[in-house]
């Protein structure tokens, strides 16, 4: 975070409003578009969840060969780091029609990405009602801080998170969170639900503890390489998807198609990505299953603006964009738009 953060409204609540533009649906193909689907759920969660054991059980098979356990370690960091996509769906409750599941998959899910589940709820609330008008949305801030050293710095071993994801959840522990943003963000939380915090915080340092002192007491060091460690490595493909979103576009206007971006992916890595790579038609109706997402696209594409096709071409795309910024920090990019933009979008 920049300098920014420390202008955050300290306040309960937010009154302001942002008019945002969104594309006209007829009530019956929504209402098909908003069905939750426990199956469609299972589908997503089972078969991500699936290739994380698979690849977990491969290298539990060759710990004691490391030209075969490195590569497989890599491939498992890849899948289990999109757990963290899993965790932003089921906090839209979205995923399941059965909120038990939901909640439960998001409090497993979130126990081994060591995120504070309500805390990311109420950010991630402001980040969708006020998308990139700051200092309202602290959760991703414009211009992008992205660079070929970030990216290396995460990619692989991400030792960034795991001090982040330590300091964050201790201070958390104790009622004192860390960074004026999540302090904003605790102090909006009435106390029942602040206490919860906490709780949740306490638990997870435990229950990592209680797995690592067990599994090395037991001489079995690769369950804690496998759960409590899985999330601080192999982060380089999640990394270029979910950098995507907002890199280089415009901030402080009401049109979800110029401050977030759409990517059209192959089918693994969108399965992968919990279909993320839909992030306008997110953005304008987040209660859309994340299954369901395509077919929004395929309802609104009419009125988008022209979406890069496959990672490369985002990724062109950001670094001239990037490249760009560097020259002249007060350029943005605008997407052109079938549809002009709303009145005071400028």
């Amino acid at each position: 975070m920049n300098a920014m953060t420390e202008s955050v409204r300290d306040l309960p609540g937010n009154p302001r409003r942002v008019a945002w533009y969104r594309v006209p649906i007829d009530k019956q193909t929504m209402k098909a578009l908003h069905r939750r689907s426990d199956l469609k759920g299972a589908v997503q969660l089972s078969g991500h969840l699936a290739l994380i054991v698979a690849l977990g059980t491969l290298a539990w098979w060759n710990r004691h060969q490391p030209a075969l356990l490195v590569p497989l370690l890599f491939l498992y960091g890849t899948c289990f780091a999109f757990i963290m996509n899993a965790t932003h769906e089921l906090s839209h409750h979205t995923v399941f029609r059965t909120r038990f599941l939901n909640r439960f998959f998001l409090a497993l899910y979130s126990f081994f990405g060591w995120r504070s589940y309500e805390v990311f709820r109420a950010s991630h609330g402001e980040h969708h009602r006020y998308t990139l008008h700051q200092p309202d949305d602290l959760e991703v801030v414009l211009p992008s801080q992205i660079t070929l050293r970030t990216f290396l710095a995460t990619a692989f071993v991400d030792v960034l998170y795991l001090h982040i994801a330590l300091r964050n959840t201790l201070a958390l522990s104790v009622g004192r969170p860390a960074g004026v943003w999540n302090q904003h963000l605790l102090n909006m939380m009435e106390e029942p639900r602040r206490r919860g915090v906490i709780r949740w915080a306490r638990f997870i340092l435990i229950g990592h503890a209680t797995i690592i002192t067990v599994s090395f007491a037991l001489g079995l060091w690769m369950i804690p390489l496998l759960t409590s460690f899985a999330i601080f490595f192999g982060q380089w493909l999640r990394f270029l998807c979910n950098n995507t979103q907002h890199a280089g576009l415009t901030d402080d206007v009401p049109d979800f198609r110029l401050c977030t971006r759409t990517v059209i992916l192959g089918s693994v890595v969108r399965f992968l990505y919990w279909h993320m790579n839909y992030h306008i038609e997110h953005h304008m109706y987040p209660a859309v299953p994340c299954y369901n997402l395509g077919q929004l696209h395929a309802a609104i594409r009419h009125e988008l603006p022209e979406c890069p096709h496959g990672l490369i071409a985002a990724w062109r795309q950001i670094i001239g964009i990037l490249r760009r910024q560097r020259e002249d920090p007060k350029y943005q990019f605008l997407p052109k738009v079938p549809v002009p933009m709303p009145a005071g979008a400028a």
